[in-house]
């Protein structure tokens, strides 16, 4: 029962996810009173997700030490440079940019595992990255934030990197040492089972965050289209740029192929929540809007990469998603 009605959430995600946004923009009221929620909802959702992984993936540290370097670079030093160039040239708002490169300065999403081993990609390294930048994400983003948003804008750095430990740090490893004591049984047991609530507590975090730039999105403006065809094209850029960059650095089509997801893919709900915290309702905007394209370019670029590995690997991706957490 609940396996199916997962593969059913995870199959109508890309639908599910902005009509999230728009039940929660029509609700603002009951939002602004479950924001307090979201924390906590969002540190579930992490455990759910990381009892996948296990602490194979660090053993790629000593192999393949440049990939892991080149790929954590990637994801919180040349996609953000890049990000904040566009918002600043395009939009003439401190804020907007904040939220542009929150959006993509955030560590990448637990669901690129599932996309690379979809693809059949190299998961140990997928494993390893996803581990790393996690434990990495309550320096860094911090870190870079204060780059961007300057002295202008004060920011409580410590209380950030606390929010970061707890709902992201913490429950990860809680989830890699459960897996660790269990030999991997309990990602087929408690795993599966909590998959589908993960995606539930997905869609909550989205309604109620939502209710947060409402009074933007009530009223369809110029600006309102420009924010969402930004955050559609940096998303595509960032899948694209991972491609030619992975093309022309390895070889093996599973390197490229795990490049392409954990660079492409972001832990966008994380960033929600640190926007709605500590920066006005506008810096949300951009982070908000990445949820409406990451499972449905996720899947576009799966074909990509199908077709790439045909012609340069030899591998096919799987035809459906696996019944992990998504």
């Amino acid at each position: 029962m609940l396996h199916r009605f997962n593969q059913y959430l995870q199959k109508w995600m890309p639908i599910l996810t902005p009509l999230s946004l728009i039940i929660g923009v029509l609700f603002e009221n009951i939002g602004h009173q479950l924001v307090f929620l979201v924390p906590w909802i969002f540190a579930f959702m992490t455990f759910a997700g990381s009892l996948s992984m296990n602490i194979e993936g660090i053993k790629s540290l000593k192999k393949y030490p440049t990939v892991i370097f080149i790929a954590i670079a990637f994801l919180h030093i040349l996609m953000p440079i890049w990000t904040y160039i566009v918002s600043t040239i395009i939009f003439h708002e401190h804020f907007l940019t904040i939220g542009f490169v929150l959006a993509v300065a955030i560590p990448t999403g637990v669901t690129s595992f599932i996309w690379v081993s979809m693809c059949r990609g190299h998961l140990a390294l997928c494993l390893a990255i996803i581990l790393i930048d996690t434990v990495l994400s309550p320096i860094v983003i911090p870190a870079l934030l204060h780059i961007v948003v300057g002295q202008s804008i004060e920011i409580d750095t410590a209380g950030l990197m606390l929010d970061l430990l707890w709902m992201i740090v913490v429950p990860s490893l809680a989830g890699v040492v459960c897996n660790e004591l269990t030999k991997g049984k309990i990602a087929v047991t408690l795993g599966k089972k909590l998959a589908p609530f993960s995606k539930l507590c997905l869609f909550s975090i989205v309604m109620i965050n939502s209710s947060v730039i409402a009074p933007y999105m009530k009223t369809i403006s110029w600006e309102l289209f420009s924010i969402i065809l930004v955050v559609f094209l940096l998303a595509v850029s960032g899948y694209v740029l991972c491609l030619v960059l992975g093309h022309y650095l390895w070889k093996d089509s599973s390197i490229i192929t795990m490049f392409v997801f954990t660079g492409g893919m972001r832990n966008i709900a994380v960033g929600v929540v640190i926007a709605t915290t500590y920066f006005p309702a506008k810096t949300v905007m951009p982070v908000v809007f990445g949820m409406l394209f990451q499972q449905v370019l996720a899947s576009f670029f799966s074909r990509v990469m199908e077709r790439y590995q045909l012609k340069y690997g030899g591998t096919k991706c799987k035809k459906h998603l696996l019944s992990q957490e998504g």
